[in-house]
């Protein structure tokens, strides 16, 4: 890469090293509409690794926030990032979404797995523990969104009781992320989950091929993925589709999946895309032919969807840092065109910053309304004659037809940027009730190492 004249240096920041996990400076450069990072560990040599290609272009992807730190922060600042979370004082925004790993059991055997669950036989939790994380929560300032994660936590009988607990202590919109194998099933179990008060369903859909599932997977599960969804619109539980994106296995079908999302939208509330990262279990260390870049994935939408989705209507996040994901909102038309909800603007430096804190209000309040199944009213249909004008109608429909397609790249050993993850705001509550950014507590070096999952 050296020696080439499009270069530019863009920005200094700090990471971490792929093997031993010691924070080191980092750069990030530009090698024509590219941007890598680069960094150098004193014991293990350089790394570079690809973080951007493409358009929309890497510096027109900002979104300025002023930073809002814990107002009850539980670890003190002494070695600093990635070193102190829990969270510590200098962590630069709330909680949005804490995620609660429920069990490290698993009836599949992923081939990419953050949590790298199933590889351990330790005890679920008790109850008791679980309603300290709730507490902990509380503590920390406010009730967020949960999601309710593993392992896998449908393998728990009790977690009906899991969800009702939450529920009661504040906690008005919990979600379960699963792979959907016993929601397919079991609908009794799916039913008593809405009972308890679960809102939501994160359900791991790589795709509508049952090869890519054997790929990523280890078996076929179309039709459990189908059943699943099937079982969880009877019970009125909305369903957000989570496709892992591995390059070489899925990539191309990721038109077919937004079609499918729109083929089941009285049940699918959105589609959240998840490039895959490298941390946990993966199947080999990555090369820069193994990342999928947040532009790329954009203009993967609107090609293969034939221009249904455009790549100017998704936006930075108001949350997390800006380069961490985007998000769209879209209504389906009864003509089966898409009206787009969101448009990205210019760059605008003389726009003033908006609060992290308003930020993640917004996220909170937008996910727990939309990635849930219609109210009853929203539901109502007008009666039949009933003229509706174009705006009324989109008004209408955004209330039943709207469909929420976003993406998060997560950060692992290769390509963790410290600017980024003190911005993060999915945060996992770790065994002894500390909050960790999850970037953090899944980060594991090139051998397996951990800082917060094993300790170091």
């Amino acid at each position: 890469m050296m020696g080439r004249k499009d270069q530019e240096l863009l920005s200094e920041t700090e990471s971490v090293c792929p093997e031993c996990l010691s924070r080191i400076s980092a750069v990030k450069r530009a090698v024509g509409h590219n941007v890598y990072m680069e960094k150098t560990c004193p014991e293990h040599g350089k790394f570079s690794v690809i973080i951007w290609r493409g358009a929309p272009f890497y510096t027109s992807w900002t979104r300025s926030k002023i930073p809002c730190y814990p107002s009850a922060p539980d670890t003190e600042t002494e070695r600093g990032c990635p070193f102190d979370c829990g969270l510590c004082p200098d962590h630069r925004q709330q909680t949005c979404t804490a995620l609660l790993e429920i069990t490290n059991h698993c009836n599949l055997k992923c081939a990419y797995c953050f949590a790298d669950s199933g590889k351990k036989s330790s005890n679920d939790p008790e109850i008791g523990v679980i309603t300290s994380w709730y507490d902990s929560l509380l503590a920390s300032g406010h009730p967020c969104n949960i999601q309710l994660s593993g392992g896998e936590p449908t393998v728990r009988d009790d977690l009906p009781k899991i969800i009702a607990m939450g529920h009661s202590m504040g906690f008005k919109f919990i979600q379960l992320n699963t792979n959907g194998i016993r929601l397919a099933s079991d609908l009794s179990y799916v039913e008593k989950l809405k009972e308890a008060g679960l809102a939501s369903v994160f359900l791991q859909f790589d795709g509508t091929k049952d090869e890519i599932y054997r790929a990523i997977r280890g078996r076929n599960l179309l039709e459990t993925k189908m059943q699943a969804i099937r079982n969880c619109e009877q019970q009125k539980l909305g369903v957000i589709l989570v496709p892992t994106l591995v390059p070489r296995v899925n990539i191309n079908n990721i038109g077919n999946i937004i079609q499918f999302a729109l083929e089941n939208i009285s049940v699918v509330r959105g589609v959240h895309f998840q490039p895959a990262s490298y941390f946990g279990r993966y199947p080999e260390h990555p090369t820069d032919a193994d990342r999928l870049t947040l532009p790329e994935l954009m203009r993967y939408l609107e090609r293969q969807t034939s221009g249904l989705v455009r790549a100017v209507n998704f936006t930075p996040p108001g949350c997390e840092n800006a380069l961490c994901s985007f998000h769209g909102n879209f209504v389906l038309m009864p003509d089966g065109n898409l009206t787009a909800l969101t448009r990205r603007r210019p760059t605008d430096l003389s726009c003033k910053p908006e609060t992290a804190k308003a930020g993640a209000f917004s996220a909170r309040h937008f996910v727990s309304r939309h990635w849930a199944a219609p109210s009853k009213n929203a539901c109502a249909q007008k009666d039949e004659g009933t003229f509706l004008g174009d705006w009324d109608l989109l008004l209408e429909r955004s209330r039943t037809h709207m469909i929420c397609i976003s993406a998060m790249v997560f950060q692992d050993a290769w390509n963790l940027d410290l600017e980024r993850l003190r911005d993060c705001c999915i945060h996992v509550v770790a065994n002894d009730g500390k909050i960790i950014p999850f970037c953090a507590y899944n980060l594991t070096s090139s051998h397996g190492s951990s800082i917060y999952r094993k300790g170091l």
